[in-house]
């Protein structure tokens, strides 16, 4: 580590504005060991008073400055939790590209072994709820400021890189329509549907018949009123009910961003779900974040933004959600680099709405969601985090498409 113990004329001018106390020997101790987790990454890190470490090799790709003590040392007890928490509260600024330096940081971060009480446990029914309540009922308005025009909260698919997001979600809800080879006619049963755009694009445009399942309200009431609007009610029937209790008999089995927010310990619910639904020669499809190694969400993602969410492995899929009810996995299509590119444009909308949206709440909000959207971003760009679909379908099935779809 590089430290500077004089002030520069820029540290003197940031530490004006900071805490007027001096920090000390421990605290630039502690700095460093905060350094040494990202040793790698080109950051330089400034504390309340202008002292600050530079990165050793080339310029830093920005600076994060520590406003005071109590954020230096939470930073020290549980990074990746209070990285979070200090920011959103302001207790911790990032002078250039977040992006940047999340990226840095994500690339260098030596991940610490989390214990096991950190780990996800069953979402049953009413942790479900809750869970579902504190990020999607929120508000419409909110959503609507900057998701596309047919509101879709998942990676949408870029024909190519300058497709605008609206062409590139309607472009993945007919890439989803494709994998499962849909028929007019077809019986289709959609878990987590969203504010139904899937749904309703199925219907429209295939032919089929829907039955889509949710347990947020306000998504429910939205994709209702829709329906009805688009004279679609009599294909697209919309139940406010959780995954465990769909009925029904299908030709396809969808689910687009609902599987995170199931639970590794509950996979063998949903597989049976599955099993008891799709006809024997149908099909299904899931969408899904996932990783490469396993590993819990970020403490802070799933305090603040998804509590009890998971982001699975393929195996963990494959042996715990298909191999029992001996489903055949037909293909896996990896859309990292279009939900990082979905998150980008986002992030943009965001923040050009950020004025409305601190009016519906506040500035710990904006801060929170704007880490969200941008970290996710990160995350994506730079492989710590996949974006999965898997396609399916019985394995003693002779209904199984000759070509390959995407």
């Amino acid at each position: 580590m590089i430290a500077k113990e004089g002030i520069t004329s820029s540290a003197a001018a940031r530490s004006s504005q900071l805490a007027p106390y001096r920090s000390t020997i421990i605290d630039h101790w502690v700095l460093g060991r905060i350094q040494a987790f990202v040793k790698s990454a080109p950051i330089r890190f400034v504390l309340w008073d202008g002292f600050e470490l530079s990165p050793r090799d080339g310029p830093p790709v920005a600076t994060l400055i520590f406003k005071e003590r109590a954020a230096l040392y939470g930073w020290m007890w549980d990074p990746e939790l209070n990285f979070g928490e200090t920011y959103m509260a302001g207790l911790v600024e990032v002078e250039g590209s977040l992006l940047e330096l999340l990226e840095a940081i994500y690339q260098s971060f030596t991940r610490p072994h989390r214990p096991w009480w950190l780990w996800q446990g069953s979402n049953d029914t009413r942790a479900a709820r809750e869970n579902v309540h504190h990020h999607y009922d929120i508000g419409n308005d909110f959503y609507r400021l900057w998701l596309d025009d047919e509101m879709v909260y998942t990676c949408a698919y870029f024909p190519t890189p300058e497709a605008s997001l609206e062409e590139a979600q309607i472009a993945k809800l007919d890439l989803v329509c494709r994998k499962l080879h849909l028929q007019p006619g077809e019986r289709v049963i959609e878990a987590g549907c969203g504010w139904g755009s899937l749904a309703l694009h199925m219907a429209r445009r295939y032919g089929v018949s829907v039955r889509a399942f949710n347990i947020s309200s306000e998504q429910i009431d939205y994709a209702r009123d829709r329906a009805a609007r688009e004279g679609l009610a009599d294909r697209v029937e919309f139940v406010q009910d959780d995954y465990r209790y769909v009925e029904g008999q299908c030709d396809a089995f969808v689910s687009v961003g609902m599987l995170e927010h199931v639970g590794a310990a509950d996979y063998p619910t949903l597989g049976r779900v599955i099993d008891r639904t799709l006809s024997m020669n149908g099909r299904g499809l899931l969408h899904f974040i996932g990783r490469d190694q396993p590993a819990p969400l970020s403490p802070w993602i799933r305090k603040r933004i998804f509590p009890g969410a998971y982001a699975p492995t393929l195996p963990e899929v494959f042996n715990r959600v298909l191999e029992p009810y001996s489903f055949s996995v037909l293909d896996v299509h990896n859309l990292r680099w279009h939900y990082a590119k979905t998150l980008e444009h986002w992030g943009q909308r965001f923040e050009t709405a950020s004025r409305q949206v601190l009016s519906m709440f506040d500035e710990q909000f904006v801060r929170a969601w704007r880490l969200y959207l941008i970290g996710s971003q990160a995350s994506f760009s730079t492989g710590s985090l996949q974006l999965f679909q898997v396609v399916f379908a019985r394995g003693n099935t002779a209904a199984t498409p000759w070509t390959r779809v995407g």
